[in-house]
């Protein structure tokens, strides 16, 4: 985390940037994407946390209308892509054809956790 002013005055706190994944593997016929980080560590996230964790407008709004439940919908879904979007971030396609959604880095990693997703919705990550 580094410090910089803004144009005010006032200090704002920005996180440093983190690097790509050296390898993005969809494993197991869809059901989990490995990711393998530079300093050697891998996380394997399976399909149907990264689906319902997908943070797009569409997603976010039915969770928020209460449309959706992410846990219950995403139970059978495959990952079908993961293209890297730029050097910050992944866009996952899944086999209900929902592609919508991008995964920066440091959410990819805190998805690997046993964070409960809940609390991972409501944190910003870049």
């Amino acid at each position: 985390m580094i410090s910089e002013p803004n144009s005010g005055g006032a200090v704002r706190h920005v996180a440093m940037p983190i690097a790509a994944p050296a390898h993005i593997t969809v494993r197991d016929q869809g059901r989990c994407l490995e990711l393998a980080w530079p300093d050697g560590a891998r996380d394997l996230l399976p399909a149907p946390r990264l689906r319902a964790a997908c943070r797009c407008a569409v997603c976010t709004a039915e969770r928020r209308a209460h449309r959706q439940d992410p846990a219950h919908e995403a139970a059978t879904v495959s990952i079908l892509t993961a293209e890297q979007i730029g050097n910050y971030a992944l866009n996952v396609g899944f086999s209900d054809g929902h592609a919508r959604g991008i995964y920066p880095w440091r959410y990819l990693q805190a998805l690997a956790t046993d964070t409960p997703l809940a609390e991972l919705l409501e944190r910003e990550f870049r």
